[in-house]
């Protein structure tokens, strides 16, 4: 009888140990987790149509963007990050804990919609690069473009603002 108890015991040990682990995440009509009323307040009168709301703690190792290059406040584990959809682009947008609204982005599918602006600046400052990704972003009354672009061996993170000016640069050589 004990060997059986012991059998036992040590399968489900080992069911257990292999199993996955998930972060647990949930959309907001989900009570595994959910922001507080005043942050999701905020963000249905921001995104009003926003749709496959999905809420999560802010984790630095999911963020999309360049949090250093932006400038943006630093956030921690008390803090909200919120990925939905407006029409065929995928949001990210942050809140500190007190519901306020750190900035938004998402991932430009054309670059043929990047203000003229923009694209002067890229062709005057960074011609012969290839724009490999763009990252509208938006924060405080502030609209830039994370632009991540290459030439040869080196890669390049440029944030331009919409009139055109040079915001900051990142240069990597591999």
């Amino acid at each position: 009888m004990k060997l059986i108890i012991f059998a036992f015991a040590a399968i489900t040990s080992m069911l257990f140990a292999c199993s996955s682990s998930y972060k647990t995440i949930s959309t907001s009509n989900n009570a595994a987790y959910n922001a507080p009323a005043p942050i999701k307040t905020t963000f249905t009168t921001q995104y009003p149509t926003a749709a496959n709301v999905v809420w999560a703690p802010y984790d630095v190792t999911t963020v999309p963007i360049d949090w250093e290059l932006i400038g943006w406040p630093a956030l921690t584990s008390n803090d909200y990050m919120v990925t939905y959809n407006v029409g065929p682009d995928r949001f990210y947008s942050w809140y500190d804990a007190n519901g306020n609204w750190i900035g938004s982005t998402y991932a430009l599918q054309n670059n043929s919609i990047l203000p003229s602006a923009v694209m002067n600046t890229v062709n005057a400052q960074f011609g012969g690069y290839t724009i490999d990704k763009v990252d509208k972003e938006m924060w405080k009354n502030q609209t830039a473009y994370e632009l991540k672009m290459s030439q040869g061996d080196t890669k390049l993170k440029v944030l331009i603002d919409q009139n055109g000016n040079v915001l900051k640069q990142k240069t990597k050589s591999m």
